[in-house]
């Protein structure tokens, strides 16, 4: 944990990297959002959705089922990382020295990089195209990841200069801050917060997200605390349904234990999508695994999973 927040440190001069600002998002809060992707995150989930974002360094994506092979790529490759062989193209990860200069070559898009920088006006600047559907629709701005949090001085300058423009905010959260800090730099420009709890059990967060649990539940705590003085959408916590891991009866129980202690009335579960495979090969890194299904949640484990929530009085 000391190594997390000494390298969120490190970040505080430039800031993060973004992967996208997305617009006409229905998923990251009320109305019509644009969602601001930040790159890092401290966690190492084996199951994450957006395996580009974990790494705060830019990457170069590599999309070999739209790939020409024509070898244009290769010509401005001076590491030797791209290369045909047997008329196919063969990128070699260990070799990339991270120019992008592949990129403007190729024809059909396959490389990609994850990562730019923006500076808070150049965000403030873009997401201000869509205000008129943020106000028509009781919108607004989040900022996700990664983890936004990992990069608080930067986010509460982009927080701020959101709410000075009329923009309801919002933050996805996986729990991993320091508390202070948040109510120092984060809360006086936030209207709401989606907070993660994936896991209770310790031991089982740290085999199944790197990092043990009782930081977030701690963290959760003192947010419930603070949303009782606020407005009852403030906090809305969040567990994402992996199958065996997350969605099993067991950890469920704990989560709504947990919840119920507090008089959390309200919660959201998010159904597991495979299609987050199609990223980790980009990144040359799929594989099976604890957590790494390529199917669907059946629609009625998903229904069971709702009524352990409902049947503690808690709406999901």
């Amino acid at each position: 944990m000391g190594n997390y927040f000494k390298a969120k440190e490190s970040q505080r001069v430039t800031g993060p990297l973004v992967l996208e600002v997305r617009g006409n998002s229905l998923d990251d809060g009320p109305g019509i959002r644009s969602v601001v992707f930040m790159k890092g995150c401290p966690l190492s989930c084996v199951w994450c959705h957006n395996p580009e974002s974990k790494n705060p360094g830019p990457e170069l994506l590599f999309d070999s089922s739209i790939c020409l092979s024509c070898g244009t790529c290769t010509q401005s490759c001076e590491s030797g990382a791209l290369y045909l062989k047997k008329k196919q193209l063969v990128f070699d990860r260990s070799k990339c020295n991270l120019c992008f200069s592949c990129i403007d070559l190729c024809p059909s898009g396959a490389l990609e990089r994850a990562g730019k920088s923006m500076t808070v006006n150049d965000i403030i600047d873009k997401v201000m195209k869509d205000k008129p559907f943020y106000e028509t629709s009781g919108g607004g701005v989040t900022l996700s990841g990664g983890e936004p949090l990992m990069f608080m001085d930067f986010a509460s300058e982009l927080l701020a200069g959101l709410k000075k423009k009329g923009i309801h905010t919002n933050v996805e959260t996986c729990g991993i801050f320091k508390i202070e800090r948040f109510v120092e730099l984060i809360l006086p420009h936030l209207d709401m917060i989606y907070y993660d709890i994936k896991i209770i059990d310790a031991l089982l967060a740290e085999r199944y997200t790197g990092v043990k649990s009782d930081l977030i539940l701690e963290n959760f705590k003192a947010l419930h605390e603070i949303s009782l003085k606020k407005h009852p959408d403030f906090l809305l916590p969040r567990t994402p349904l992996i199958p065996g891991i997350t969605d099993t009866d067991e950890n469920l129980g704990a989560i709504v234990e947990f919840l119920s202690l507090l008089g959390v009335k309200k919660a959201s579960l998010l159904e597991y999508n495979p299609l987050w495979h199609a990223k980790l090969n980009k990144l040359g890194k799929d594989e099976l695994g604890a957590g790494k299904s390529r199917d669907w949640m059946d629609k009625k484990h998903v229904v069971h999973c709702k009524e352990i929530f409902s049947a503690a009085g808690i709406s999901v």
